[in-house]
């Protein structure tokens, strides 16, 4: 059995920061993800994005981001159970808890900290024919992990929220040519981004569609055509090697929606004063909560961690006073 002070479910950038916050209170902890590797959507979904509102990097790759939170927390010496997936928490006779795996692996910790972003989750797929015949590596993607893949390739992306306007973007100045599919005549996503894909339609650098909706898909071996519905109701074709529907992502709690916790919407709800959640001992930070005027950012995760932390180490050493510290004052000293 695994013995730490807190265990983190889920890898991702909030809740590695979150292992930092604690190390410099001097608590160990052990991060549980179902996925195989650290990182949770930004190292699965869209490691080479930029991200730009992390304070101090006018603009950061996603791996990038993970990469430099895992060199932040490397002093604190975490430890990981990866490709696994929580299963059951067993509360003990002392208030601490036993987490299981569906691998078997036991974590016995004082603090559990959720961090699991959306949950498990799943892409959002469009009601078209023939769908799962091009997916795996034959035409048919729902997220774009490497970039390289469609260099020079035709793409025909559909969708209106922040990813499909991104990656819009991006692949503007990569690929062959991009076709961006949108069933609206306005898109939810940032006005900015907006602003750059119907500039880039002006310029003739990409191809927008609107008021279309897609139809189906054709291939033999792979994805050749893509079929969408126009605004007059008449069936088109686009020469394609990739579709890239991007409606975004499905969240499932998993097993988390059987501990007994307060959910709202497929969230943990928690008080702001500490995140904890209706659970003694028991936390839930990053997209995983809700509360009034949440925002689904990182730098919110990260601000979320750093509160937890001081009152979970109320948890894990009930008789030790805290005395907060600047980091400028204390440094960061490795365990």
């Amino acid at each position: 059995m695994i013995t730490t002070d807190i265990c983190i479910v889920g890898a991702g950038p909030v809740g590695l920061f979150a292992v930092f916050e604690a190390g410099l209170l001097k608590m160990r902890c052990h991060l549980i993800d179902a996925l195989p590797q650290v990182g949770g959507q930004l190292s699965e979904i869209y490691p080479h994005k930029p991200i730009y509102d992390i304070p101090g990097f006018p603009s950061v790759n996603a791996q990038e981001l993970v990469d430099n939170l895992m060199e932040q927390i490397a002093p604190f010496h975490p430890t990981f159970t990866l490709g696994e997936r929580v299963e059951s928490i067993e509360r003990q006779a002392d208030q601490s808890f036993v987490v299981g795996t569906n691998e078997g692996t036991t974590i016995a910790c004082k603090v559990i900290v959720i961090a699991a972003g959306l949950g498990s989750f799943e892409p959002r797929k469009p009601a078209i024919e023939r769908l799962e015949e091009f997916e795996h590596g034959k035409g048919v993607a729902y997220m774009v992990k490497n970039p390289e893949l469609f260099r020079d390739k035709e793409i025909v992306l559909a969708g209106g929220g922040d990813s499909a306007l991104d990656w819009t973007i991006y692949l503007a100045n990569i690929s062959k040519r991009v076709t961006l599919v949108h069933r609206g005549e306005t898109f939810r996503g940032a006005p900015d981004s907006a602003e750059k894909v119907f500039n880039l339609a002006k310029e003739g650098k990409i191809d927008l569609i609107l008021k279309a909706n897609l139809k189906k898909i054709d291939g033999n071996g792979s994805l050749k055509s893509v079929f969408y519905e126009d605004a007059d109701k008449k069936e088109q074709t686009i020469k394609a090697d990739y579709l890239i529907p991007l409606f975004g992502l499905s969240p499932k709690l998993g097993p988390i929606a059987d501990w007994g916790l307060g959910i709202e919407k497929a969230q943990v709800s928690v008080d702001t004063t500490d995140y904890s959640t209706n659970v003694p001992g028991i936390y839930a930070i990053g997209d995983i909560n809700t509360y009034t005027g949440k925002l689904k950012l990182i730098l919110c995760g990260f601000h979320e961690g750093a509160i937890m932390v001081q009152s979970a180490f109320k948890h894990v050493f009930p008789d030790k006073h805290l005395s907060f510290k600047y980091t400028t004052v204390n440094g960061v000293h490795e365990f």
